[in-house]
């Protein structure tokens, strides 16, 4: 298994904390999302990361999770209830919907009130979406200083003693 990789993308960090959380060995390529490589348009014509090779090639962090979490069902990231495993993941979709976007905002400058808009995260009732979130709560904290509200600091703090999120940390420590 492959994985075609960016530090710094919180979407990448999606896909490496499945893999660790599931186990699995990969091989990392790691590219310069300043200066993509062409072969990353084969991979995925929208040129984004992640892209997972696992036999067939894969992009999209969030379908990357779900065929993981599929392909691997043990250990279980999502709830044994389909009802809750339909929550998790419709979660996860209005966060990429919304508050994806305004991290991407904040990045830029732009103004807007990106900790509260985390603050309605509802975090710790899904590891599937805790996974998914925490990339950007992560990096909003260490990479663009956001304070975080005290819930989503001891949220992450909880979370962090998890190996795949400690070693997320250090990747975005390291940036």
């Amino acid at each position: 298994m492959r994985l075609i990789d960016a530090p710094r993308c919180p979407y990448c960090a999606r896909a490496r904390l499945v893999l660790a959380e599931k186990n699995l060995a990969y091989e990392t390529v790691e590219i310069d999302l300043d200066q993509r490589p062409a072969w990353l348009f084969d991979l995925n014509p929208a040129g984004r990361v992640p892209v997972l090779d696992d036999g067939f090639v894969l992009p999209e962090s969030d379908v990357i999770m779900a065929y993981l979490e599929e392909r691997y069902p043990v250990p279980a990231l999502l709830p044994d209830d389909v009802v809750d495993r339909a929550r998790a993941r419709l979660a996860v979709r209005r966060f990429d919907d919304h508050l994806g976007r305004d991290y991407y905002a904040y990045r830029r400058g732009e103004p807007n009130e990106l900790a509260e808009r985390l603050d309605v995260l509802q975090v710790g009732e899904s590891l599937y979406a805790d996974l998914a979130y925490a990339p950007w709560v992560i990096r909003a904290r260490d990479l663009l200083g956001v304070t975080l509200p005290d819930r989503l600091e001891a949220w992450l703090r909880a979370l962090s003693l998890r190996p795949s999120v400690a070693a997320e940390v250090e990747v975005v420590r390291s940036l």
